[in-house]
């Protein structure tokens, strides 16, 4: 048996009349960047997460570059975020010229720990950015409650969590702004890239518009004056003022999400639910059966409707596992083998090995395992008795 680790084909053969269909619809139209589809798409997914302004963009990461330029955040900066997630999220501090400042994760659902990051506060501190981790929900009620305290903007990472819900809704996910990614591979994701920025603030979304474009037109005007405003300063008398795409007044960048993308993903967001749920019925039925077993199956916090993106295991021989179940023909793989205070990009932090002992030990022992929800219910008794298999191996070779 060869199983992938995540099958993005088996999701589109099973609704390939209704994606297609909308992608002959966009090609014939001959409205390929911008328009009715992609505004449609913004205003539903808002409506589905529950925020009341939706800004797309090219990808995940320029979601969460582009809403850190929005608020402000730059050179001089700090932002508290985890080691313990996919290098965008750190990389996009840096990007706008802030400093990542990183801090560990609960040892039982992989999030952010609330408890250690007022530690980390300083003057420069302006934003915290908590990644729901997999699929799970951090405890947003906690850190919501930081940030009102120390007066600092709460910026969600949801790149892993279309779908999750925090103490049942969807909305308790979301912070000041919240970023997707809409990878192939994720709950919800299109047929190459794109990202989503969430707000309720107008004013924000609208910025975020202006960054996204070149800092143009209407957006970017009235981002410009509320900079400057928020600077004490005038805008010069003999700017060149207008409302068209020409008219620069911020250095932004071109993130659009394609018309194409746009269209597939409106299709896919009407079975989201669907999809969401088959992840959480396989994730149930590895629970079952590995809970008696060497494997430390995933927890799910009473607060939190996880919704798997990621299944992963711990066992204390996370690589021989990993090396048996390749070789019986299941894919697996470990997110992420190198913590980002760890990596060489942020080698002038100066963190060191033994900083973050709870993300350091997660990149050791952890594994994923396939959960995508198409998956054969053989296929998926397939795994759990090759897992099986492996740990009574391994125990007996002790």
């Amino acid at each position: 048996m060869n199983i992938q680790l995540m099958n993005v084909q088996r999701q589109h053969e099973t609704y390939a009349s209704e994606y297609e269909e909308a992608v002959l619809k966009v090609l014939r139209g001959g409205e390929y960047i911008g328009g009715k589809e992609v505004v449609a798409f913004e205003e539903e997914f808002a409506s589905y997460q529950g925020a009341k302004y939706g800004v797309s963009c090219g990808n995940g990461t320029d979601a969460l570059v582009i809403a850190l330029k929005a608020l402000g955040i730059g050179c001089g900066d700090e932002v508290i975020t985890v080691a313990w997630t996919f290098f965008a999220t750190a990389e996009s501090i840096a990007m706008v010229g802030a400093t990542p400042v990183f801090v560990d994760v609960c040892e039982d659902t992989y999030c952010m720990n609330p408890d250690l990051v007022e530690k980390a506060i300083t003057k420069k501190t302006k934003a915290i950015i908590p990644v729901h981790f997999y699929g799970q929900s951090c405890d947003m009620d906690q850190l919501r409650a930081i940030c009102k305290k120390h007066h600092l903007y709460l910026i969600a990472d949801c790149a892993q969590s279309t779908g999750t819900k925090y103490l049942g809704e969807r909305k308790n996910t979301l912070g000041d702004v919240s970023c997707f990614s809409f990878f192939p591979t994720k709950n919800l994701g299109c047929d190459g890239d794109g990202g989503m920025i969430l707000t309720d603030d107008e004013e924000l979304a609208r910025a975020c518009r202006a960054y996204k474009l070149h800092g143009s037109g209407k957006d970017g005007l009235l981002t410009m004056r509320r900079e400057y405003k928020q600077q004490g300063r005038n805008i010069p008398e003999n700017m060149p003022i207008g409302e068209s795409k020409y008219y620069n007044y911020l250095v932004g960048c071109n993130s659009r999400l394609d018309a194409i993308q746009a269209a597939i993903l409106r299709k896919k967001l009407a079975h989201i639910d669907e999809f969401v749920e088959g992840r959480r019925n396989n994730a149930k039925a590895f629970n079952e059966a590995l809970k008696d077993s060497e494997y430390c199956t995933p927890y799910e916090a009473e607060y939190s409707y996880h919704s798997y993106y990621i299944y992963a295991l711990r066992h204390q021989k996370a690589s021989l596992v990993m090396k048996k179940l390749m070789d019986v023909g299941v894919a697996c793989g470990t997110y992420y083998p190198v913590p980002l205070h760890l990596q060489g990009a942020f080698v002038q932090l100066g963190y060191r090995q033994g900083t973050l002992p709870i993300t350091e030990s997660l990149c050791k022992s952890t594994f994923a395992i396939p959960v995508f929800p198409e998956m054969y219910d053989s296929e998926r008794t397939y795994i759990i008795e090759q897992l099986l298999k492996i740990s009574k191996s391994i125990s007996e070779d002790k």
